[in-house]
């Protein structure tokens, strides 16, 4: 049936549904017709609501004068502080230049001791401006004539000559021990037995045996010559006698059959009774008696290790091979000292054996072997030593501890002290070098003093000053962190000290008394030795530089001795702080 529409264009039978979304699209229309017809509504748009009028925006605020007040005063404070940093900076630039321009004074010395005389960090003294006279205190030595041993320290690791597992060589009950665990024992030592009976069973019935074939190859020989004179007279036929020649020799491979069994029977009966292959020690017991013990056992009945004499396996540079193939063909005998892991006790004197047939291209170094005659068995197998191996000797050489040796740009060189109380920077050619000596090939002569300690802060022609010269009053100063703070500080007691030469003269430092000459510093305890060498284990260079050290005061070497005493003294190893070795 035909609907009618009404004069709105919307359909009276339309749905509610499709009703309102005709109403939605309407609002729509007049909506952005609002948009487009700002001014007044069209009458088709009376219905719909007014649109909110946008605000104008706020005027941006005028820019700030450059003379307001405050913009002024904080250029003002900004200028200021960069002024005063730069001052700052210019300030500390030139303390670290006029500091390292300055001498450092000696460990010890006078406050009062300045270049014009004056008082205590007065502007001569060791805190002042001056610092001209000011010297440094160095450890000197003399160079002599000595010989230099030249040698290569290697770890080695101690290797016995044999390591037998004493195996049993039959099979049966373990009747009895004979040996004790550590035991020394010798080369055909009883140490064990089995039961000997069913060896000594099988011994009778292959002896009786072998008798019983024995007699029947007696008769057989005598059937045979009976056959041969019967078949001279014609009365037997060969082949009689070919047979019984053929039987005696068939009897014969039976007799030596059953000897062979005897034998066999003796030797099994022998092995029951355990004995030492090779002479040495034994260790732990593996097995008690009255066990069933076999042949092919994995521990045996025990392990004997030769001692003595006993080598050491070490490894050679490959760079120094030539070297020992060289001495070992001129018919040299190469001494060998192994000492123990802290290199601080000989163990034992020995020689060099032998050389491996080739180079471990993992390590690049030749395996090496020296013998040691062990008597007191101070060696022990699979034990870690340090060895020694004395290649040659240089004879007559100059030489210098190896604390006196300093390297530079331009090669080694040594402070050499003069007459005038002054160092000369001389070059030398350095030679072979022992632990603690250095050999001088040349640029040094026999007799003249060099710097051993103290020669970082020297330069050529500084003046110097050596323990011996070093005023009565400065024995007596606390440590060096004490000196330090003197050398900071001296410029603030100049008033205390006066201003002339004659007030300086007659300061503490003048009218301190003598001092006692220090006592020797006692050696390190064993503590105090392992605690240098394990503080030092992460570092090669330094921890062999110790152990020399070590040595060197083992030795009684007048400049260790030294060294050690001033260590004690500021509170070394031994203490909280101070130089180390």
């Amino acid at each position: 049936m035909r609907r009618e529409l009404q004069p709105g264009g919307v359909n009276c039978g339309c749905r509610a549904g499709s009703f309102t979304v005709a109403l939605r699209r309407s609002k729509e229309r007049d909506y952005h017709s609002a948009l487009y017809y700002p001014g007044p509504h069209p009458p088709h748009l009376s219905h719909a609501p007014p649109m909110e009028q946008e605000k104008p925006p706020e005027p941006l605020p005028s820019t700030v004068s450059p003379t307001h007040p405050t913009v002024r005063r904080r250029r003002w404070v900004g200028g200021l502080l960069t002024l005063l940093l730069l001052v700052a900076l210019g300030a500390g630039a030139w303390y670290l230049i006029q500091r390292s321009k300055t001498p450092a004074a000696g460990p010890g010395g006078a406050p009062g001791a300045g270049r014009q005389g004056g008082g205590p960090g007065g502007p001569g003294g060791p805190g002042g401006r001056g610092g001209g006279g000011a010297s440094s205190t160095v450890g000197v030595a003399t160079a002599r004539q000595a010989d230099i041993p030249v040698q290569l320290e290697a770890l080695g690791t101690v290797t016995p000559l044999a390591n037998v597992i004493v195996q049993p060589q039959v099979s049966g009950v373990l009747t009895a021990v004979l040996f004790q665990e550590g035991q020394m024992v010798k080369k055909g030592d009883v140490l064990a037995t089995i039961d000997p009976q069913p060896f000594q069973n099988a011994l009778g019935q292959a002896s009786g045996a072998r008798q019983r074939d024995e007699a029947q190859l007696a008769a057989a020989r005598v059937t045979l010559q009976r056959y041969q004179t019967l078949l001279g007279q014609d009365s037997i036929a060969r082949q009689d006698v070919d047979t019984q020649a053929a039987l005696v020799k068939q009897l014969e491979g039976t007799v030596a059959i059953d000897r062979a069994n005897e034998n066999t029977a003796k030797l099994n009966l022998a092995w029951s009774r355990i004995t030492a292959p090779v002479s040495g020690r034994i260790g732990l017991r593996p097995v008690d008696g009255g066990n069933y013990i076999s042949t092919g056992t994995t521990n045996g009945i025990a392990t004997i290790t030769q001692i003595a004499p006993i080598d050491v396996e070490f490894a050679i540079p490959q760079d120094r091979v030539p070297e020992v193939q060289e001495r070992l063909a001129q018919g040299a005998k190469l001494d060998a000292t192994a000492f123990d892991r802290t290199r601080t006790r000989q163990l034992a004197n020995g020689a060099f054996s032998t050389l491996d047939n080739l180079v471990d291209t993992a390590t690049g170094t030749v395996k090496a072997k020296a013998r040691f005659a062990n008597a007191d068995s101070a060696l022990f197998p699979n034990q870690f030593v340090n060895l020694r191996l004395l290649l040659r000797t240089v004879a007559s050489a100059v030489v210098v501890p190896v604390t006196a040796l300093r390297h530079g740009p331009n090669g080694d060189y040594v402070y050499v002290l003069n007459d005038d109380s002054t160092v000369s920077q001389r070059p030398v050619t350095r030679g072979e070098s022992s632990v603690d000596n250095v050999a001088i090939m040349s640029g040094l002569k026999a007799g003249e003093q060099v710097v051993t300690e103290g020669g970082d802060r020297l330069k050529d022609g500084a003046r110097v000053q050596t323990q011996v010269e070093r005023p009565a009053g400065a024995a007596s100063a606390p440590a060096s962190g004490s000196r330090r703070g003197q050398h900071r500080q001296g410029g603030a007691a100049a008033p205390k000290g006066g201003a002339s030469g004659a007030s300086g003269a007659s300061g503490p430092a003048a009218a301190a008394p003598a001092a006692e000459p220090a006592t020797p510093a006692k050696l390190p305890t064993a503590e105090q030795r392992q605690r240098m060498l394990d503080a030092a284990k992460d570092d090669p260079q330094q921890l062999e530089r110790r152990k020399r050290f070590l040595e060197a005061l083992d030795r009684g070497d007048p400049a260790a001795l030294e060294r050690w005493q001033r260590m004690s003294e500021g509170g070394g190893e031994g203490g909280q702080g101070g130089r180390r070795p």
